[in-house]
């Protein structure tokens, strides 16, 4: 066999390989859909499932997932290993935080870490992370002003121990929080998931007559960081601004972004943006790191793959104690409304240098309805139904150069909407309407998505509360590009008339109903 047919066989091995992982954390991310109690993870798929190399480096995840999820779980897995090293790890162990700072966000994302074996030997790592509904304190609210009151933190520990659930750490959290029968199906849910994977890499590297997955994984580390490089060197030489207002909570937030592209790499500073909030609206430096390589990605190179390599080449800098870096015990649950638009606003900053293939603004942040009710509310019954559900608003997309904006779809996060039946059987509460907002969409040579407009009453002569943290751009619209129009703010209401104002927890009273119109993407180019 010549060098050229044995140099073009590796390829191909690796290749299939490479398609074989993927397969892996794709059954890995299906098992959490079809293993989860909670409806937001099942239904809208807001979860992650990755693997890793023995060293801790993301070489591959599930398509199923979000940006906030899988790039945060990237860097989440060294924080497991500076507690628990891997000589130290047995087969049947499974760990798990919930830690703002170091998982996710936010306390509502559990994430596991299992360990993978083949004959022994420690082989790699399978990670996972999901949305949980309720851990406990004041709910999904940003009323809290430190995470103290947002709920039970969960430091780095195991969930399992050579097999044993830890049935103490069970108990304690579902003690403490609203729904503990739904904790602990989706608890278990990614212990599965993990479990299944370390299995089919085992089977796979086996079939291949491989005995480790590292040297697999170099190659798929350094050639994806060459990519990015190669990539980026395309892009023009320089630092471009770009700023965004939003509606904020207790004042409007404003974040600035400068973007410098270098001789393959990309830095992205935060500097001048708002300083952190009193209340629950803070991105993490850990969520805002993965929503920025995430719009760097986009423009730059949406086909390299998703991994520690691509990952390395862009690094962020952000002021502590801004709204973008706060530092522990800030409150964090609604982190995703600052986060999920960092990637607009890094769009911004590339609509320079790249004039004419930048998209406009779209709505960003998906609104998370909390809705519950039961008789600890004023004016109900005490026979009233307790009930703590979620539903998803989703906006339009800013338009792009040759397309219009998709409408209710949720860019950056990719989480779907939850399906309203599923909500009304979990609750006495009835969707009256859900459809788009005609018109929502900003004018302009493309026009921008259409949000969805949603209407909601309670089915028993009692109220119901909605928790209005997530609502963003009702005072500050996703911008149009190139001359086109801005979208329309989205907009809250009772059919009874009253506006809802805030970010606050609202009473709908009974009889009456909630009206959600969520905000629409800009337009691009003059109409």
């Amino acid at each position: 066999m010549s060098a050229m047919q044995e140099e073009m066989q590796t390829r191909l091995v690796r290749q299939i390989l490479w398609n074989r992982l993927i397969a892996v954390v794709e059954e890995q991310a299906n098992v959490l859909l079809k293993t989860a109690f909670g409806v937001i993870t099942r239904e809208a798929g807001d979860l992650s499932a990755g693997v890793y190399d023995s060293k801790g480096r993301m070489l591959a995840q599930a398509v199923t997932g979000t940006p906030g999820h899988v790039n945060t779980m990237a860097r989440a897995v060294a924080h497991f290993l500076d507690r628990f090293p891997a000589e130290s790890l047995k087969p049947g162990d499974v760990l798990v935080t919930n830690d703002p700072w170091m998982g996710t966000g936010h306390l509502f994302d559990f994430v596991t870490v299992t360990p993978a074996f083949l004959n022994g030997k420690l082989i790699g790592f399978f990670a996972s992370t999901c949305h949980i509904i309720d851990i406990g304190g004041r709910g999904f609210v940003a009323e809290a002003t430190s995470v103290y009151e947002e709920g039970v933190c969960v430091p780095h520990m195991k969930l399992m121990d050579a097999g044993l659930v830890n049935q103490t750490l069970l108990a304690i959290l579902m003690s403490n929080v609203r729904e503990p029968i739904q904790l602990r199906g989706d608890l278990m849910g990614l212990v599965s998931c993990n479990e299944v994977a370390t299995r089919r890499l085992a089977a796979m590297l086996e079939e291949f007559g491989l005995t480790e997955l590292d040297t697999l994984g170099e190659y798929i580390v350094s050639t994806s960081r060459e990519s990015m490089r190669a990539a980026i060197r395309k892009l023009p030489r320089g630092t471009w601004s770009a700023s965004m207002t939003l509606d904020g909570y207790e004042s409007p937030v404003e974040l600035k972004a400068a973007l410098t592209v270098l001789d393959g790499a990309i830095h992205v500073d935060y500097a001048g943006s708002s300083p952190a909030s009193r209340f629950g609206i803070n991105s993490p430096k850990c969520y805002t790191d993965a929503y920025t390589s995430f719009g760097v990605k986009c423009i730059v190179a949406p086909a390299i793959p998703n991994n520690a390599g691509s990952l390395e080449v862009v690094t962020v800098s952000a002021p502590e104690e801004s709204i973008v870096n706060p530092l522990r015990p800030r409150a964090v649950t609604a982190r995703h409304l600052i986060g999920q638009m960092l990637p607009e606003l890094v769009f911004a900053c590339f609509a320079e240098p790249l004039a004419g293939k930048v998209p406009a603004e779209g709505a960003g942040s998906m609104w998370i309805l909390g809705l519950s009710g039961g008789p600890q509310l004023e004016g109900a019954q005490p026979d009233a139904a307790r009930f703590n559900v979620i539903s998803i608003g989703i906006g339009g997309m800013g338009a792009r150069p040759a397309k219009d904006g998709l409408s209710t779809t949720a860019f950056p996060s990719g989480v779907g909407a939850i399906p309203v039946e599923i909500t009304e059987a979990q609750s006495p509460l009835l969707f009256r309407r859900r459809e788009l907002a005609e018109g929502s969409g900003g004018v302009g040579q493309q026009r921008g998505g259409m949000g969805v407009v949603l209407e909601i009453e309670n089915t028993e002569p009692a109220p119901f509360s909605i928790a209005c943290a997530t609502f963003d751009r009702r005072h500050n619209p996703a911008r149009g590009r190139a001359g086109g129009a801005p979208g329309h703010v989205g907009r809250v209401t009772l059919a009874s008339g009253k506006v809802l104002p805030g970010k606050e927890t609202y009473v709908v009273p009974a009889g009456d109903r909630l009206i959600a119109e969520m905000p629409g993407g800009g337009g691009y180019g003059a109409k």
